[in-house]
């Protein structure tokens, strides 16, 4: 191999950002433990390994998704928000009219396609879509105002209201409650970070703790939940608030889920029982309980090497954005990281009985294909901004 070679081989080297392939990777590898753990309890073995192998495909097909999306630089990505959110908007309008009967009959929700026992939920992908035009919006006003003033502010705002109000509508018709938390969150961080004054964020958060505190005082009683399933909240949400609030008034009903989360996770103590051990059953623990396989199996040390696998994740996502000094990227990677930030606080936090059931998966762990496709469509657009940042830095550096 020529020198030439070498260096092009040491500068293709340099665009792909490791840490985060290393967090990823350490978070599937648990993901497919946990899942082979949860499926040898629940499941006979021939199923064991179609869980498992089915989760290893959708990790390929999640690679391959980061690889082609590494390969579109600001101006493509930039180009391509409009497509991507609209396409989104006609998959959350399709799934209203072509949803699975049977998922609908078991979980309430009318949110995945479903063929010949492949399920897709099409919300999972619109969440990288949303982020790429959010950023766009935010990044085109910015550009044409670059004094920002109370009215600029409040037009920004607006903006940004009108492209978000469609998902979180088409949501509420499929009656996914939980997905329609992760886009008002991504929401609230790009709110944050977009420049606008806090003279207009500090009255806004007040305002929303206030409703929040409303909220939950009418769930609490008869007469506000009269109110509330007027304006659309349903009985099986009102049971996963209550199973929150009382987790062990009804341990055989709706709050069994819980209560055996809660079970599991504590007999795991400190160091867990073992890889394979589990004598305690969790229903749905290859999905949206998974953290409780992980908290019996490996006890409190392993739980915690997750959450800082997970830290180490949004540390490398964040180095990457001060990294490349891009507005466009900033706003991408704030979308990205508030994204997988509250799937993985929710989805813990639900597990030890912190906060009500959602039906959050936890990132790159949980078994299902859509979220993880989704979650790898985000991790390709943050590798984007190192593989194209440094390409570009290469280049200056070689024409001077």
């Amino acid at each position: 191999m020529n020198n030439d070679s070498r260096v092009r081989r040491r500068e293709g080297d340099s665009r792909i950002d490791y840490g985060i392939i290393f967090s990823v990777l350490m978070l599937a590898l648990i993901g497919l433990a946990s899942i082979y753990v949860a499926a040898s309890h629940d499941t006979g073995s021939v199923k064991v390994i179609r869980q498992v192998a089915s989760q290893l495909v959708w990790y390929v097909l999640g690679i391959a998704a980061v690889v082609v999306i590494m390969q579109f630089d600001s101006e493509q990505l930039w180009r391509l928000a409009p497509y991507a959110y609209w396409f989104g908007i006609f998959l959350l309008v399709a799934v209203l009219l072509f949803y699975s009967r049977t998922y609908a009959a078991s979980t309430g929700a009318k949110s995945w396609f479903a063929f010949k026992g492949f399920t897709f939920q099409p919300s999972e992908v619109m969440k990288p879509a949303y982020i790429l035009m959010m950023a766009k919006v935010i990044t085109d006003f910015n550009a044409q105002h670059k004094r920002h003033t109370m009215r600029s502010d409040w037009q920004l705002i607006g903006k940004m209201i009108l492209w978000t109000i469609p998902i979180p509508v088409l949501l509420l018709l499929q009656h996914d409650f939980g997905t329609m938390l992760v886009f008002i969150a991504i929401f609230a961080g790009l709110i944050i970070v977009s420049g606008i004054t806090w003279r207009i964020l500090v009255p806004a958060f007040v305002t929303v703790t206030i409703l929040a505190s409303s909220t939950l005082m009418l769930v609490v009683s008869d007469w506000g939940r009269t109110i509330l399933s007027h304006v659309g909240f349903e009985s099986y949400q009102f049971s996963r608030i209550d199973t929150w609030l009382h987790p062990s008034a009804d341990t055989t009903n709706q709050g069994y889920q819980l209560w055996q989360s809660i079970k599991a996770i504590g007999s795991g103590q400190i160091f867990g029982k073992g890889f394979n051990v589990s004598n305690v059953y969790v229903p749905v623990r290859e999905s949206d309980m998974i953290f409780s396989v992980i908290g019996e199996n490996f006890g409190f040390i392993g739980s915690a090497v997750l959450i800082l696998l997970y830290m180490l994740l949004i540390y490398q996502m964040l180095r990457v954005t001060f990294d490349t000094k891009n507005a466009f990227y900033a706003y991408i990677a704030t979308g990205t990281i508030m994204m997988i930030l509250f799937h993985v606080l929710e989805n813990i936090g639900m597990n030890i009985g912190l906060l009500p059931l959602t039906g959050i998966p936890l990132p790159f762990v949980s078994q299902g294909g859509s979220a993880l496709i989704g979650n790898m469509i985000g991790i390709g657009l943050i590798m984007s901004m190192r593989f194209h940042h440094d390409s570009y830095n290469t280049l200056q550096k070689t024409d001077f």
